[in-house]
């Protein structure tokens, strides 16, 4: 009966699977959510939408089982807080493989590829915290992997931001790595180029906007529009340019033929006016294109890698990049595809599967009540709202930014709500608070009602000033 219904499931998945996903094409599985979506439910997702690589920010047993038996390709991951651990003990490194690989490799297990060491340890915001521990870190991981009997088959990487290397003239032949961290990454490639280990980089074409107002909007999608000529090279979008500067660096340390992995790519769709569904989509239809025409960028031509960031919206991430840092799913949390995609890079928009067998709870939303009486603890009571659950949705370019003020407060008491899965006294607001059976969404606002979540609830802390600075800001709108 198993194998009959394994045959079943094999079958089904074949005939629901809307498009085809190239092999190049990998997706980042975050689990930063206050109700996670069962394993089981996001692996059925993936195959159902024929997506063959996923990229994992830790080694959570919970998640990588339920990959056992899909041929699903996995790059599982260590978090930045065990690489000092990792660096000076390497029998922490040989624990580590012992527990999180080498159980899942046998037949029917889990199909592991890389180990990603950290996750973008030298960001400039982290002032140098993992500098000294990165490199002996990765050393000592890959070592386990050798002695493990797996380093052939399974390399170490650590997956670093864009920022790690520069160009003064923002020109790609001018890159080179930051000076601050110029030998430790020297180090790390020649490790690479002697163990045979990819160069893992984020690249964030939406940063470039976000990040400065004079950057020309077309140059950060794939429309071929302002032109950037450098020593005979023309490029014509930012995420070439940027890869490219990469390139240089990478010639420069003296590795000029290091395979590079775009470990994160992407477009968010809410928390900022240029983070919409639609130049999510824009940027996709145009990355995919490129992609399927496997001409790589001027410097680099051919296929390409690259994992897009991400597959769902994570309630739980840290604003401090942005308020668009929640919004980043080609899914919303509980699985729902947000616009049609072309994976397969061809111009043919297909719809993408929804997960399936998500529970719900009740259809109730909690709503501000304009006829109390305690009028004066409304301050209090949003602060405490936003403090405890997300309110980014309601920021100025959003997509709930365009409400009067009590529909805002509304949001936040509902959001506030569902986050403690519709606990009644998760709507009190010292009286301010009500439970309504009528969708109060309106317009591009949506009240989300929260998943039954299968994941253990993790505890969410936002901070009690970015609260402060977002009310300051709420009872300053109309």
């Amino acid at each position: 009966m198993a194998r009959a219904m394994a045959l079943l499931w094999a079958c089904t998945s074949i005939l629901v699977t809307t498009g085809v996903v190239a092999d190049n094409i990998g997706v980042n599985w975050g689990l930063m959510s206050s109700h996670p979506l069962h394993p089981s439910i996001v692996v059925r997702l993936l195959k159902d939408n024929g997506m063959k690589k996923v990229k994992l920010f830790d080694a959570d047993p919970w998640a990588v089982g339920y990959l056992a038996g899909t041929g699903i390709e996995v790059m599982l991951g260590i978090p930045n807080d065990q690489l000092k651990t990792m660096a000076n003990d390497y029998g922490a490194a040989e624990d580590w493989v012992k527990e999180n690989l080498t159980r899942h490799l046998h037949d029917g297990g889990v199909n592991i590829k890389y180990v990603a060491v950290g996750n973008e340890p030298f960001l400039s915001s982290y002032n140098g915290s993992f500098t000294e521990y990165t490199f002996p870190a990765l050393r000592n991981v890959q070592k386990a992997l050798n002695d493990a009997g797996i380093g052939d088959k399974i390399k170490a990487t650590v997956p670093l931001n864009a920022d790690v290397y520069e160009s003064g003239s923002n020109i790609p032949s001018e890159g080179a790595f930051r000076s601050d961290i110029k030998d430790p990454l020297t180090q790390i490639v020649h490790f690479y180029k002697e163990q045979g280990c990819p160069f893992v980089i984020n690249i964030y074409p939406f940063l470039s906007l976000y990040q400065n107002t004079n950057f020309p909007r077309d140059f950060a999608f794939f429309d071929g529009g302002h032109p950037l000529n450098d020593k005979n090279v023309q490029y014509d979008n930012v995420f070439d340019a940027n890869h490219d500067t990469l390139v240089w660096a990478l010639k420069k340390a003296g590795v000029p033929d290091l395979k590079i992995i775009v470990g994160e790519v992407g477009w968010p769709t809410d928390g900022n006016k240029f983070a919409t569904k639609d130049n999510a989509k824009k940027f996709y239809d145009g990355l995919f294109k490129k992609l399927a025409s496997n001409k790589g960028t001027p410097l680099r031509p051919g296929k390409m890698e690259v994992y897009v960031f991400s597959l769902f919206d994570e309630d739980m991430k840290s604003v401090q990049p942005g308020n668009f840092e929640r919004h980043w799913g080609i899914f919303t949390f509980d699985g729902k595809p947000k616009f049609p995609m072309d994976f397969s890079g061809n111009g043919t928009d297909k719809p993408l599967v929804a997960a399936k067998g998500v529970q719900y709870l009740p259809k109730q939303w909690c709503v501000y009540d304009e006829d109390a009486m305690n009028q004066q603890a409304l301050p209090s009571q949003m602060s405490w709202a936003c403090s405890h659950a997300d309110c980014t949705c309601l920021q100025e370019g959003s997509s709930c930014f365009t409400g009067n003020t009590n529909f805002k407060i509304s949001y936040a008491f509902n959001s506030y709500y569902q986050t403690n899965d519709q606990d009644v006294e998760a709507c009190n607001f010292e009286g301010l608070g009500k439970i309504v059976n009528e969708d109060p969404s309106k317009g591009t606002c949506q009240f989300p009602i929260r998943i039954k979540s299968a994941g253990e609830r993790l505890s969410l802390a936002y901070g009690a000033i970015a609260a402060l600075v977002f009310l300051a800001s709420l009872f300053t709108m109309v």
